[in-house]
């Protein structure tokens, strides 16, 4: 019983991550698709604007380290759930980011 709840509280977080990633690529096509995708006038600005999400998901691991390191979780639970929240923030960074009007 024991190594169920352990396969359970390692498997449990890579999936709900995976919901999240899945939620998160299908929003990001449907924009695509309407033509909405954020764009920016100058390559600085269009850099960063595509490199949100991947930066929210590393923040998001190193996170997750220091929390492990800090309080005794499965480090594959932290850094499933830190890449995962990292990749929520990310977008909703790029969402924010792609509205803002540029002078």
């Amino acid at each position: 019983m024991e190594l169920l709840m352990e396969i359970i509280g390692n498997v449990l977080p890579v999936v709900i991550v995976g919901g999240i990633a899945i939620f998160i690529i299908k929003k990001l096509e449907h924009k695509q698709k309407q033509g909405k995708t954020g764009r920016k006038n100058s390559n600085d600005q269009q850099d960063l604007l595509d490199s949100l999400i991947p930066l929210g998901m590393l923040f998001g691991c190193v996170v997750g380290v220091i929390f492990n390191i800090l309080f005794s979780f499965s480090l594959l639970s932290t850094l499933s759930f830190g890449s995962g929240a990292g990749l929520l923030l990310g977008y909703f960074a790029y969402e924010i980011y792609s509205r803002t009007e540029v002078n």
